[in-house]
């Protein structure tokens, strides 16, 4: 009997702890008009695509991202600003339209599927990881603009930060002003640049 309320005790515990983290992950904030983008400083809904939302443990308001390419190199960056409590993107089938993600269609960036090298540019005009809550909107999705779906795992760091790897600058650099008469190495550089100042 003394075992078995041992068991029970420890169980309830074990549930209780489950309850208290949930509670500490915060829910998707709403996108204002007033929203800047964590890297550019620019207004995150003065772009069109989707978007992306960190959460850092203690910090009340996200991280935001014009881009959900740009979060994900947040991801992949050893210096981040603290813990990561929670990872939202937009669920592009959710979304009123490319232009306009609109403030409803957030899934966990964690659990979601992305497409890379599709014909469609992000917030900020560079290749995008085009987030989907099921697999099956993402595969509807490859037939109009082409690509490859890829858990978030999957999606290469050279992808979302070009300066990782061989030096190559990410596909469709190039196409930016600026940047089509530097050598790869020296564009993802110029992009370094242009994050810092």
């Amino acid at each position: 009997m003394t075992r078995f309320l041992l068991v029970a005790i420890a169980a309830l515990s074990l549930a209780a702890c489950r309850q208290d983290a949930a509670a500490d992950i915060p829910a998707p904030a709403k996108l204002t008009a007033d929203a800047l983008g964590h890297y550019c400083q620019m207004l995150v809904a003065d772009h069109a695509g989707p978007k992306s939302q960190i959460f850092l443990k203690g910090v009340k308001t996200p991280l935001w991202f014009g881009q959900v390419s740009d979060a994900i190199a947040y991801l992949h960056n050893p210096e981040r600003d603290g813990e990561i409590v929670a990872f939202y993107v937009t669920d592009t089938a959710r979304a009123e339209s490319w232009a306009v993600p609109g403030e409803k269609a957030w899934t966990d960036g964690n659990k979601a599927v992305y497409v890379l090298d599709s014909n469609r540019k992000g917030g900020m005009g560079m290749p995008e990881a085009v987030p989907f809550a099921s697999r099956a909107d993402a595969e509807a999705f490859l037939k109009d603009a082409g690509g490859r779906i890829a858990a978030l795992s999957e999606v290469p760091e050279g992808y979302v930060r070009p300066e990782i790897g061989n030096g190559a600058a990410m596909p469709g650099m190039q196409d930016m002003p600026g940047m089509s008469a530097m050598p790869a190495g020296a564009a993802a550089g110029a992009m370094n640049a242009k994050e810092t100042n």
